[in-house]
Protein backbone atom coordinates (compact mmCIF):
# COMPACT_ATOMS: atom_id res chain seq x y z
CA UNK A 1 0.00 0.00 0.00
CA UNK A 2 1.43 3.38 -1.04
CA UNK A 3 2.09 5.69 1.91
CA UNK A 4 3.83 8.96 2.65
CA UNK A 5 7.19 9.08 4.38
CA UNK A 6 6.93 10.60 7.85
CA UNK A 7 9.42 12.32 10.15
CA UNK A 8 9.06 11.73 13.89
CA UNK A 9 11.45 12.31 16.78
CA UNK A 10 14.23 13.28 14.41
CA UNK A 11 13.95 10.14 12.26
CA UNK A 12 12.47 9.28 8.87
CA UNK A 13 9.80 6.59 8.95
CA UNK A 14 9.83 5.00 5.50
CA UNK A 15 7.06 2.56 4.48
CA UNK A 16 7.68 -0.29 2.06
CA UNK A 17 5.88 1.61 -0.72
CA UNK A 18 6.76 5.27 -0.19
CA UNK A 19 5.27 7.93 -2.47
CA UNK A 20 8.12 10.11 -3.75
CA UNK A 21 7.52 13.19 -5.94
CA UNK A 22 9.79 13.80 -8.90
CA UNK A 23 10.41 16.73 -11.23
CA UNK A 24 11.47 15.58 -14.68
CA UNK A 25 13.47 18.74 -15.39
CA UNK A 26 14.15 20.93 -18.42
CA UNK A 27 16.33 20.18 -21.43
CA UNK A 28 17.96 16.77 -21.00
CA UNK A 29 15.87 16.20 -17.88
CA UNK A 30 13.36 14.11 -19.80
CA UNK A 31 16.14 11.94 -21.26
CA UNK A 32 17.97 11.25 -18.03
CA UNK A 33 14.96 10.90 -15.75
CA UNK A 34 13.11 8.26 -17.76
CA UNK A 35 16.32 6.22 -17.98
CA UNK A 36 17.30 6.70 -14.35
CA UNK A 37 13.87 5.79 -13.02
CA UNK A 38 14.06 2.36 -14.62
CA UNK A 39 17.47 1.74 -13.02
CA UNK A 40 16.30 2.89 -9.57
CA UNK A 41 13.25 0.64 -9.77
CA UNK A 42 15.39 -2.30 -10.88
CA UNK A 43 17.83 -1.80 -8.00
CA UNK A 44 15.03 -1.62 -5.42
CA UNK A 45 13.42 -4.75 -6.88
CA UNK A 46 16.76 -6.59 -6.78
CA UNK A 47 17.67 -5.47 -3.26
CA UNK A 48 14.35 -6.32 -1.62
CA UNK A 49 12.92 -9.12 -3.81
CA UNK A 50 9.81 -7.12 -4.60
CA UNK A 51 9.02 -6.39 -0.93
CA UNK A 52 9.71 -2.69 -1.41
CA UNK A 53 8.79 -0.33 -4.23
CA UNK A 54 8.91 3.41 -4.81
CA UNK A 55 5.60 4.89 -5.98
CA UNK A 56 6.60 7.84 -8.15
CA UNK A 57 4.45 10.98 -8.26
CA UNK A 58 5.23 13.62 -10.88
CA UNK A 59 5.11 17.26 -9.87
CA UNK A 60 5.75 20.15 -12.23
CA UNK A 61 8.43 22.85 -12.28
CA UNK A 62 10.28 24.72 -15.01
CA UNK A 63 9.26 24.72 -18.67
CA UNK A 64 6.74 21.89 -18.35
CA UNK A 65 5.04 23.66 -15.45
CA UNK A 66 4.93 26.98 -17.32
CA UNK A 67 3.39 25.40 -20.40
CA UNK A 68 0.78 23.61 -18.29
CA UNK A 69 -0.03 26.10 -15.54
CA UNK A 70 1.40 29.47 -16.61
CA UNK A 71 3.88 29.53 -13.73
CA UNK A 72 7.33 27.95 -13.43
CA UNK A 73 6.89 26.83 -9.83
CA UNK A 74 3.24 26.09 -8.97
CA UNK A 75 2.13 26.27 -5.34
CA UNK A 76 0.89 22.70 -5.70
CA UNK A 77 4.43 21.48 -6.39
CA UNK A 78 5.79 23.07 -3.22
CA UNK A 79 2.85 21.79 -1.18
CA UNK A 80 3.26 18.23 -2.48
CA UNK A 81 7.00 18.11 -1.78
CA UNK A 82 6.47 19.63 1.66
CA UNK A 83 3.81 17.02 2.41
CA UNK A 84 5.84 14.05 1.15
CA UNK A 85 9.18 15.19 2.66
CA UNK A 86 11.45 13.86 -0.12
CA UNK A 87 11.68 14.58 -3.83
CA UNK A 88 14.12 14.07 -6.68
CA UNK A 89 14.59 16.27 -9.72
CA UNK A 90 16.34 16.74 -13.01
CA UNK A 91 17.99 20.03 -14.03
CA UNK A 92 15.94 23.23 -14.22
CA UNK A 93 16.95 26.18 -16.39
CA UNK A 94 17.58 29.72 -15.11
CA UNK A 95 17.94 32.76 -17.38
CA UNK A 96 21.08 34.85 -16.82
CA UNK A 97 20.62 38.54 -16.01
CA UNK A 98 16.85 38.60 -16.58
CA UNK A 99 13.64 36.68 -16.03
CA UNK A 100 12.81 34.52 -13.03
CA UNK A 101 15.32 33.75 -10.32
CA UNK A 102 16.66 30.24 -10.04
CA UNK A 103 13.92 27.68 -9.42
CA UNK A 104 16.51 25.57 -7.61
CA UNK A 105 17.12 28.47 -5.23
CA UNK A 106 13.39 29.01 -4.79
CA UNK A 107 12.85 25.37 -3.82
CA UNK A 108 15.71 25.52 -1.32
CA UNK A 109 14.50 28.79 0.18
CA UNK A 110 10.82 27.84 0.40
CA UNK A 111 11.55 24.49 2.08
CA UNK A 112 14.50 25.84 4.12
CA UNK A 113 16.81 23.16 2.73
CA UNK A 114 19.82 24.63 4.46
CA UNK A 115 22.44 21.98 3.66
CA UNK A 116 23.60 21.38 0.11
CA UNK A 117 25.37 18.03 0.38
CA UNK A 118 27.67 16.78 -2.38
CA UNK A 119 29.85 13.71 -1.94
CA UNK A 120 32.72 13.80 -4.43
CA UNK A 121 34.55 10.58 -5.23
CA UNK A 122 36.37 9.04 -8.16
CA UNK A 123 35.17 6.07 -10.21
CA UNK A 124 37.94 4.03 -11.80
CA UNK A 125 37.87 4.41 -15.57
CA UNK A 126 36.37 7.90 -15.66
CA UNK A 127 38.56 10.48 -17.45
CA UNK A 128 40.08 13.01 -15.04
CA UNK A 129 42.59 15.87 -15.40
CA UNK A 130 44.40 14.73 -12.22
CA UNK A 131 47.25 12.24 -12.04
CA UNK A 132 45.77 10.64 -8.92
CA UNK A 133 42.04 11.41 -8.89
CA UNK A 134 41.40 8.50 -6.54
CA UNK A 135 42.80 10.66 -3.71
CA UNK A 136 39.71 12.87 -3.92
CA UNK A 137 36.98 11.62 -1.60
CA UNK A 138 35.38 14.64 0.01
CA UNK A 139 31.83 15.39 1.14
CA UNK A 140 30.76 19.01 0.80
CA UNK A 141 28.31 20.67 3.18
CA UNK A 142 27.46 24.04 1.65
CA UNK A 143 25.18 26.50 3.44
CA UNK A 144 22.19 26.82 1.19
CA UNK A 145 19.93 29.67 2.30
CA UNK A 146 22.08 32.65 3.33
CA UNK A 147 24.95 34.61 1.77
CA UNK A 148 24.25 35.43 -1.88
CA UNK A 149 21.36 32.94 -1.98
CA UNK A 150 19.34 35.35 0.12
CA UNK A 151 18.93 37.22 -3.16
CA UNK A 152 19.08 40.72 -1.63
CA UNK A 153 20.38 43.15 -4.26
CA UNK A 154 19.52 46.34 -6.11
CA UNK A 155 20.37 47.29 -9.67
CA UNK A 156 22.63 50.20 -10.53
CA UNK A 157 20.81 53.43 -11.38
CA UNK A 158 17.54 52.54 -9.65
CA UNK A 159 15.80 54.56 -6.96
CA UNK A 160 16.18 51.62 -4.61
CA UNK A 161 19.96 51.45 -4.93
CA UNK A 162 20.12 55.23 -4.45
CA UNK A 163 18.32 54.82 -1.12
CA UNK A 164 20.71 52.08 -0.04
CA UNK A 165 23.75 54.12 -1.05
CA UNK A 166 22.44 57.18 0.78
CA UNK A 167 21.87 55.12 3.92
CA UNK A 168 25.36 53.61 3.74
CA UNK A 169 26.95 57.02 3.25
CA UNK A 170 24.87 59.21 5.57
CA UNK A 171 23.88 56.79 8.34
CA UNK A 172 26.74 54.28 8.37
CA UNK A 173 29.64 56.48 7.30
CA UNK A 174 30.64 54.23 4.40
CA UNK A 175 33.07 55.94 2.03
CA UNK A 176 34.71 52.99 0.29
CA UNK A 177 32.29 52.47 -2.59
CA UNK A 178 34.54 53.55 -5.43
CA UNK A 179 31.92 54.27 -8.12
CA UNK A 180 28.61 54.80 -6.33
CA UNK A 181 26.81 56.28 -9.34
CA UNK A 182 27.22 53.07 -11.32
CA UNK A 183 27.30 50.46 -8.55
CA UNK A 184 24.80 47.68 -7.96
CA UNK A 185 24.60 46.70 -4.30
CA UNK A 186 24.04 43.30 -2.71
CA UNK A 187 23.71 42.24 0.92
CA UNK A 188 25.48 39.15 2.29
CA UNK A 189 23.75 37.88 5.45
CA UNK A 190 25.48 35.12 7.41
CA UNK A 191 23.97 34.24 10.78
CA UNK A 192 25.05 32.35 13.87
CA UNK A 193 21.99 30.09 13.65
CA UNK A 194 22.47 29.35 9.96
CA UNK A 195 26.18 28.67 10.38
CA UNK A 196 25.79 26.43 13.42
CA UNK A 197 23.06 24.23 11.99
CA UNK A 198 25.12 23.69 8.83
CA UNK A 199 28.29 22.81 10.77
CA UNK A 200 26.29 20.55 13.10
CA UNK A 201 24.98 18.62 10.09
CA UNK A 202 28.50 18.26 8.68
CA UNK A 203 29.87 16.98 11.99
CA UNK A 204 26.99 14.54 12.49
CA UNK A 205 27.54 13.21 8.97
CA UNK A 206 31.26 12.75 9.63
CA UNK A 207 30.72 10.88 12.89
CA UNK A 208 27.97 8.68 11.42
CA UNK A 209 30.24 7.68 8.54
CA UNK A 210 33.44 7.10 10.52
CA UNK A 211 35.15 10.21 9.18
CA UNK A 212 37.37 12.31 11.42
CA UNK A 213 38.23 15.63 9.78
CA UNK A 214 35.69 18.44 9.40
CA UNK A 215 37.16 21.55 7.79
CA UNK A 216 35.53 25.00 7.88
CA UNK A 217 36.21 26.81 4.59
CA UNK A 218 35.85 30.61 4.67
CA UNK A 219 37.22 34.00 3.62
CA UNK A 220 37.35 35.36 7.15
CA UNK A 221 40.71 37.05 6.62
CA UNK A 222 38.91 39.67 4.48
CA UNK A 223 35.28 39.56 5.62
CA UNK A 224 35.75 39.46 9.37
CA UNK A 225 32.14 39.39 10.49
CA UNK A 226 30.36 37.30 7.83
CA UNK A 227 32.91 34.73 6.66
CA UNK A 228 34.82 35.19 9.91
CA UNK A 229 31.60 34.70 11.83
CA UNK A 230 31.02 31.39 10.05
CA UNK A 231 34.44 30.21 11.22
CA UNK A 232 33.96 31.47 14.79
CA UNK A 233 30.47 30.00 15.17
CA UNK A 234 31.61 26.70 13.69
CA UNK A 235 34.32 26.32 16.31
CA UNK A 236 31.91 27.37 19.05
CA UNK A 237 29.39 24.75 17.96
CA UNK A 238 32.06 22.04 17.96
CA UNK A 239 33.16 22.94 21.50
CA UNK A 240 29.59 23.27 22.79
CA UNK A 241 28.19 20.02 21.41
CA UNK A 242 31.09 17.71 20.52
CA UNK A 243 33.67 18.30 23.25
CA UNK A 244 33.86 14.59 24.08
CA UNK A 245 34.59 13.58 20.47
CA UNK A 246 37.18 16.33 20.16
CA UNK A 247 38.98 15.14 23.29
CA UNK A 248 38.88 11.47 22.24
CA UNK A 249 40.26 12.28 18.79
CA UNK A 250 37.22 10.87 17.00
CA UNK A 251 36.65 14.36 15.62
CA UNK A 252 39.09 17.00 14.40
CA UNK A 253 37.71 20.41 13.42
CA UNK A 254 40.00 22.82 11.58
CA UNK A 255 39.66 25.64 9.08
CA UNK A 256 41.21 26.95 5.89
CA UNK A 257 40.96 30.12 3.81
CA UNK A 258 38.83 29.51 0.70
CA UNK A 259 41.48 30.35 -1.91
CA UNK A 260 44.01 28.11 -0.21
CA UNK A 261 41.40 25.35 -0.10
CA UNK A 262 41.05 25.53 -3.88
CA UNK A 263 44.81 25.00 -4.13
CA UNK A 264 44.94 22.19 -1.61
CA UNK A 265 42.18 20.11 -3.20
CA UNK A 266 44.49 19.85 -6.21
CA UNK A 267 47.75 19.37 -4.31
CA UNK A 268 46.60 17.18 -1.39
CA UNK A 269 42.88 16.33 -1.56
CA UNK A 270 43.40 13.37 0.76
CA UNK A 271 43.72 15.81 3.69
CA UNK A 272 39.98 16.50 3.62
CA UNK A 273 37.05 14.30 4.64
CA UNK A 274 34.06 16.60 5.21
CA UNK A 275 34.11 20.31 4.45
CA UNK A 276 31.62 22.95 5.60
CA UNK A 277 31.42 26.13 3.53
CA UNK A 278 29.50 29.34 3.19
CA UNK A 279 27.23 29.55 0.17
CA UNK A 280 29.34 31.25 -2.49
CA UNK A 281 32.55 29.46 -1.55
CA UNK A 282 30.64 26.19 -1.60
CA UNK A 283 29.32 26.94 -5.07
CA UNK A 284 32.84 27.35 -6.47
CA UNK A 285 34.30 24.42 -4.58
CA UNK A 286 31.51 22.02 -5.57
CA UNK A 287 32.13 22.41 -9.29
CA UNK A 288 35.91 22.51 -8.90
CA UNK A 289 35.91 19.23 -6.98
CA UNK A 290 33.49 17.65 -9.43
CA UNK A 291 35.87 18.50 -12.28
CA UNK A 292 38.67 16.64 -10.50
CA UNK A 293 36.78 13.35 -10.65
CA UNK A 294 35.22 13.63 -14.10
CA UNK A 295 32.82 16.56 -14.07
CA UNK A 296 29.35 17.44 -12.88
CA UNK A 297 27.90 14.82 -15.22
CA UNK A 298 28.62 12.28 -12.47
CA UNK A 299 28.30 14.60 -9.48
CA UNK A 300 25.34 13.94 -7.16
CA UNK A 301 23.68 16.48 -4.91
CA UNK A 302 21.10 16.81 -2.17
CA UNK A 303 19.47 19.75 -0.43
CA UNK A 304 18.45 18.76 3.08
CA UNK A 305 16.85 20.17 6.21
CA UNK A 306 18.02 17.73 8.88
CA UNK A 307 15.68 19.35 11.42
CA UNK A 308 12.45 18.70 9.51
CA UNK A 309 13.50 15.76 7.33
CA UNK A 310 12.73 17.55 4.06
CA UNK A 311 15.15 16.82 1.22
CA UNK A 312 15.38 17.28 -2.54
CA UNK A 313 17.92 15.20 -4.43
CA UNK A 314 19.00 16.51 -7.82
CA UNK A 315 21.14 16.25 -10.90
CA UNK A 316 23.78 18.93 -10.38
CA UNK A 317 24.47 19.72 -14.04
CA UNK A 318 22.62 22.06 -16.38
CA UNK A 319 19.85 21.46 -18.88
CA UNK A 320 22.21 21.04 -21.90
CA UNK A 321 19.63 22.21 -24.47
CA UNK A 322 22.04 21.47 -27.34
CA UNK A 323 21.60 17.72 -26.79
CA UNK A 324 18.12 17.67 -25.27
CA UNK A 325 15.86 14.99 -26.72
CA UNK A 326 18.78 13.23 -28.45
CA UNK A 327 19.22 10.38 -25.95
CA UNK A 328 22.87 11.38 -25.40
CA UNK A 329 23.05 12.79 -21.87
CA UNK A 330 24.85 11.07 -19.00
CA UNK A 331 22.29 10.03 -16.35
CA UNK A 332 24.92 9.31 -13.70
CA UNK A 333 24.42 12.53 -11.73
CA UNK A 334 20.73 11.89 -11.14
CA UNK A 335 21.43 8.19 -10.52
CA UNK A 336 24.01 8.95 -7.84
CA UNK A 337 21.66 11.54 -6.37
CA UNK A 338 19.06 8.76 -6.19
CA UNK A 339 21.66 6.71 -4.30
CA UNK A 340 21.94 9.57 -1.81
CA UNK A 341 18.16 9.50 -1.47
CA UNK A 342 18.12 5.75 -0.92
CA UNK A 343 20.85 6.11 1.73
CA UNK A 344 18.83 8.88 3.39
CA UNK A 345 15.83 6.50 3.46
CA UNK A 346 18.10 3.81 4.93
CA UNK A 347 17.57 1.69 1.81
CA UNK A 348 21.32 1.33 1.57
CA UNK A 349 21.28 -2.05 -0.17
CA UNK A 350 19.57 -0.60 -3.24
CA UNK A 351 22.02 2.33 -3.30
CA UNK A 352 24.97 -0.06 -3.17
CA UNK A 353 23.61 -2.01 -6.14
CA UNK A 354 23.52 1.13 -8.30
CA UNK A 355 26.96 2.32 -7.20
CA UNK A 356 28.49 -1.11 -7.83
CA UNK A 357 26.86 -1.23 -11.26
CA UNK A 358 28.27 2.17 -12.15
CA UNK A 359 31.73 1.12 -11.02
CA UNK A 360 31.61 -1.92 -13.33
CA UNK A 361 30.22 0.03 -16.28
CA UNK A 362 32.91 2.70 -16.04
CA UNK A 363 35.69 0.14 -15.60
CA UNK A 364 34.48 -1.62 -18.73
CA UNK A 365 34.40 1.68 -20.64
CA UNK A 366 30.64 1.56 -21.12
CA UNK A 367 30.07 5.31 -21.14
CA UNK A 368 28.04 8.08 -22.73
CA UNK A 369 29.38 10.62 -25.20
CA UNK A 370 30.84 12.96 -22.55
CA UNK A 371 33.47 10.34 -21.61
CA UNK A 372 33.72 8.25 -24.77
CA UNK A 373 36.08 10.49 -26.74
CA UNK A 374 38.67 10.67 -23.95
CA UNK A 375 38.52 6.90 -23.54
CA UNK A 376 38.67 6.19 -27.29
CA UNK A 377 35.46 4.15 -27.36
CA UNK A 378 32.10 4.36 -29.09
CA UNK A 379 29.56 6.18 -26.90
CA UNK A 380 26.43 4.58 -25.56
CA UNK A 381 23.16 6.46 -25.69
CA UNK A 382 21.46 7.37 -22.42
CA UNK A 383 19.11 4.40 -22.66
CA UNK A 384 21.87 2.01 -23.77
CA UNK A 385 23.99 3.07 -20.80
CA UNK A 386 21.19 2.33 -18.34
CA UNK A 387 20.49 -1.02 -20.02
CA UNK A 388 24.16 -1.94 -19.62
CA UNK A 389 24.12 -0.72 -16.03
CA UNK A 390 21.11 -2.84 -15.06
CA UNK A 391 22.88 -5.95 -16.36
CA UNK A 392 25.38 -5.54 -13.50
CA UNK A 393 22.68 -5.52 -10.81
Amino acid sequence: MAEKIRFENGKLLVPDQPVIPYIEGDGVGKDIWSAAQSAIDAAVEKAYNGQRQIVWKEVLAGEKAYETTGTSLPDETLATIKDHLLAIKGPLGTPVGKGHRSLNVALRQELDLFACVRPVRYFKGVPSPLKEPEKTNITIFRENTEDIYAGIEWDAGTAEVAQVLAFLKDQMGVSKIRFPETSSIGIKPISEEGSKRLVRSAIDYALENGLKNVTLVHKGNIQKFTEGGFRKWGYELAQEEYAEQLVSGDLVVNDIIADNFLQQILLAPEKFDVVALTNLNGDYASDALAAQVGGIGISPGANINYQTGHAIFEATHGTAPDIAGQNKANPSSVLLSACMMLDYMNWKEAAEIIVSGLEKAFENKQVTVDFAKDLGVEPLSTSQFVTALIQYF
